[in-house]
């Protein structure tokens, strides 16, 4: 890896950082971008990203359970993994159904909570208002219109 790969891995470890997910994992995947071949053994990354391979592994878990990296397949023991094409869309798809739960927890609040409290029960409504709104708007007006930037943006 170059000095300038190097800062690269390092600002995607970050910006994933700052999005609050492990800075390795940002590494990690800062690394499958731009890394040649595309697919990288655990063992690989490890040594690449000067980190142990339990930690590659245990980070690239919740990757490939959330569709950012896919496992591929290869000869031999040694797990290879690249990017997922499309993945950082469908993360945060995941994302914005996981905050429409956000609104049951809203509607259970509003059932304990005394009609005669306004405050906080404007509080709750609002809280799950803002959960649906997300779920139905954000998530599948950002996904369409993230596909037609993505297609415009394609054409240039």
């Amino acid at each position: 890896m170059s000095d300038g790969e190097a800062e690269f891995v390092d600002r995607v470890g970050l910006f994933f950082e700052s999005l609050g997910a492990p800075r390795t994992m940002g590494r990690i995947y800062g690394w499958l971008m731009i890394c040649d071949p595309p697919d990288q053994s655990l063992t690989a990354l490890a040594r690449t990203l000067s980190v142990s391979k339990a930690s590659v592994s245990t980070t690239i878990r919740p990757m490939s359970e959330g569709g950012l990296v896919e496992r591929v397949p290869v000869a031999g023991r040694e797990h290879h993994y690249r990017i997922v094409p499309g993945g950082l869309s469908r993360l945060v798809r995941l994302h914005f159904t996981r905050v429409g739960a956000g609104a049951e927890v809203a509607a259970f609040g509003l059932s304990v909570v005394d009609e005669d409290r306004a405050g906080p029960r404007e509080r709750l409504a609002e809280f799950r208002d803002f959960c649906e709104f997300t779920q139905r708007e954000a998530g599948s007006e950002f996904v369409r219109r993230w596909a037609e930037f993505r297609t415009t943006k394609g054409s240039q």
